[in-house]
C-alpha cells in the first residue's frame, strides 16, 4: 500500500468531517499480534473477511475481533450460500490491501461497488470502533456512526447483522 492511498483515506475522511486517531505499532498479521501492540483498550477492535461464494460475489464482513464464527453459518446469514476467502490476488484487486491489511476503510477502493460490507452490530455498539487505514502497521480509532457515514459516502450502504440473534432455519427443498 502505498502513502498516497493512505493519504487520500485521510483526505477523504476529513472532507466528510470525520475525526480519526491513528497511532504507529509494527506490522500485525493476526489479531493475536494486534494485542500484543495494543495501546488503545477502549471500544471494539475489529478483524476482517473477505469472502467470496461459487459465483464470484464478494463480501466484506467486519466483526468484533473476539467473535469466533462459522462460515456456513455466516454465508447463510448474508444470503452468499457457501462462503470462502478470497485470495490475495482477488484482495489486492478490489480493495487495494494486502493480507493483514483488510479493513472496512477499504471500501473506497472497491470504486465498482463490487463488494458487499457486513458490520456485526456488535461492533457498532462500543465506540470507537479500531482498524487498520489501509496498512497493517496503523490502527485507527473512528467512531462507529463516522465508520458507516465513511461507507455510505463510498456507495456501500452496510447491512448490519445481527451475529447473537437465532439464526433463521434454512429453506426446505
Amino acid at each position: 500500500m502505498t502513502s498516497p492511498q493512505k493519504g487520500a483515506l485521510f483526505e477523504r475522511l476529513a472532507a466528510l468531517g470525520i475525526e480519526t486517531e491513528t497511532v504507529t505499532h509494527p506490522p500485525v498479521y493476526t489479531v493475536e499480534e494486534a494485542k500484543a501492540h495494543r495501546v488503545r483498550h477502549d471500544g471494539v477492535h475489529v478483524k476482517n473477511l473477505f469472502l467470496r461464494n461459487k459465483k464470484g460475489a464478494m463480501w466484506l464482513v467486519v466483526l468484533d475481533e473476539d467473535r469466533v464464527v462459522d462460515l456456513r453459518d455466516l454465508g447463510r446469514r448474508i444470503g452468499a450460500g457457501h462462503v470462502s476467502f478470497c485470495s490475495p490476488e482477488r484482495l489486492r484487486q478490489h480493495l487495494g490491501v494486502e493480507p493483514g491489511s483488510v479493513t472496512p476503510l477499504a471500501a473506497m477502493m472497491d470504486e465498482a461497488g463490487l463488494v458487499r460490507v457486513v458490520l456485526d452490530a456488535k461492533v457498532l455498539t462500543r465506540d470507537p470502533v479500531h482498524c487498520h487505514p489501509l496498512t497493517n502497521d496503523h490502527t485507527t480509532a473512528i467512531r462507529g456512526e463516522d465508520l458507516v457515514r465513511f461507507l455510505r459516502a463510498t456507495g456501500h450502504e452496510p447491512v448490519v447483522l445481527d451475529l447473537d440473534a437465532p439464526a433463521a432455519p434454512a429453506p426446505s427443498l
